[in-house]
Parts: C-alpha cells; structure tokens; sequence
C-alpha cells in the first residue's frame, strides 16, 4: 500500500447514506459460491504487519479473536506465533479453504448451542472457527479475549446492525485489550457497500465511551478494481483501541 500518512483525510459525508443498506447472510455466503472475494487478501494485511509490534505488545500466549474471518491468512500468522485463535464466519466455504489453503488438518463437530452451526478446530488446537452469524456468538461462551484484529468485519455489518455489533465486541474484550479495526473512507453516495463507509465520528460514537481510540495510520487503498465500484478515491484507516 502506497501513499501511507497519518489519518488526515477530512471527510465531508454522512454515514446515513447507507444506513438502509442490508445484505442478508445468504447474500454473503453467495459471495463465496460465486467468487466474489475480492475482500480477501492473499498475502495478508500490510498495515498490520507494519503495526503488528503495536498490536502485541511483545505478549505472549494471546487469545486473538477474528470476527467475519473468511479466510484470512493472519490466523495463521497468529497461531504460529503461539497466539490461540478464534473465528466466527457464516460461510462454511472460507472456513475449510483456510484449513485446506494453510495445509492444516482440522475437526470440525456440531456447536449444539447455536442451531445449525459448527466448529471446525485445528489439530494442534490453537485454531478454532465457528460457523454461524456472529450476532449468535453471544451463545458460544468462548471467553474473553486480549487482542481483536477486525479488517473486514466492522465495515461489513449492516449499517443498522453496528450498534449490536459493537455491543458483541465490547462483551468478548477482555482487561487490557488491543481492538485494531481497519475502516475505510470513499464516497458513500457513488457506491453503496459493503464495505460500508465507516466515518471517524462513527467510530466513536460506537467505541469511544469505553475505548481510548488512537489513529495508527491512514493508506490510499484505491486498486483498479474500485473503478467498478464508481469511485475515484478509497482509503483505509488503521486504528488502534484500547482500554480507557
């Protein structure tokens, strides 16, 4: 990613341009049938990689939660640095294509908990992804957690659903948390998501009564592939929230 500066980009929209937007998890799980991941990233996050020092404190032994997780690579990179990883999908497809990608063997067993989902566990037991929506996860009873790393997560969920989500993600944190979310700014009136424009402000309104929230970065993010999209710009802002 090139063009990287501090989060200076002033925004002039509203997040309301989208609040009626919504996709239905079956649209979501179609993505993956029909190929339309271009939200996946092969070689992994760059911006979390420049920030991974930050991210971890030099701590060992984390438990590191992936909400909306696909198939990302970074659930490797965490599991071999001796972190303990736990994944919510809806999509039963990027789970076992992590598994099958990363050349890791796995079980995967009903979670009675939740109506019809699952959890799929690497053998080694540092990897566990549980299949279902994450407003269901609350059932899960998987614990608290120190680090949550959320690219593709906050900026997916429904635009009225982000108050609930936020909700979730508060109740998994556990004392002494890192949350790093990526968001990205573009003009929400040319495209309609997802992602979804998440604007500063919103962020705040969401996080800040109970985080301390620190811009790490800001990155254009424009590829060619955004010019279907029917936008000129698009930038990712990484920031990092902790505990107030």
């Amino acid at each position: 990613m090139a063009n990287t500066t501090p989060c200076d980009v002033t925004e002039h929209f509203d997040s309301e341009v989208q609040e009626n937007r919504v996709l239905s998890l079956e649209e979501w799980q179609d993505k993956w049938v029909t190929r339309n991941i271009g939200f996946h990233q092969e070689q992994g996050h760059q911006l979390l990689k420049k920030h991974l020092d930050t991210f971890l404190k030099g701590q060992s032994g984390l438990r590191v939660f992936f909400p909306l997780c696909g198939k990302a690579v970074e659930m490797k990179w965490f599991a071999d640095r001796g972190h303990t990883v736990i994944g919510v999908d809806i999509s039963e497809i990027g789970i076992r294509e992590f598994f099958a990608e990363q050349n890791l063997s796995y079980t995967e067993e009903p979670f009675n908990e939740i109506a019809g989902a699952k959890v799929f566990k690497s053998s080694s037991g540092s990897i566990s992804l549980y299949c279902c929506s994450i407003f269901d996860l609350p059932r899960a009873n998987i614990g608290k957690f120190d680090r949550v790393w959320d690219r593709g997560s906050l900026v997916a969920v429904n635009p009225g659903d982000r108050t609930r989500y936020a909700d979730i993600i508060m109740s998994l944190l556990g004392k002494g948390f890192h949350y790093l979310v990526a968001i990205l700014s573009y003009d929400p009136t040319k495209h309609a998501g997802p992602p979804f424009y998440v604007p500063d402000a919103e962020l705040k309104k969401l996080f800040g009564t109970k985080c301390s929230i620190l811009c790490l970065e800001e990155a254009n993010a424009f590829e060619e592939r955004h010019k279907a999209w029917g936008i000129d710009y698009i930038f990712e802002k990484l920031y990092l929230l902790t505990e107030k």
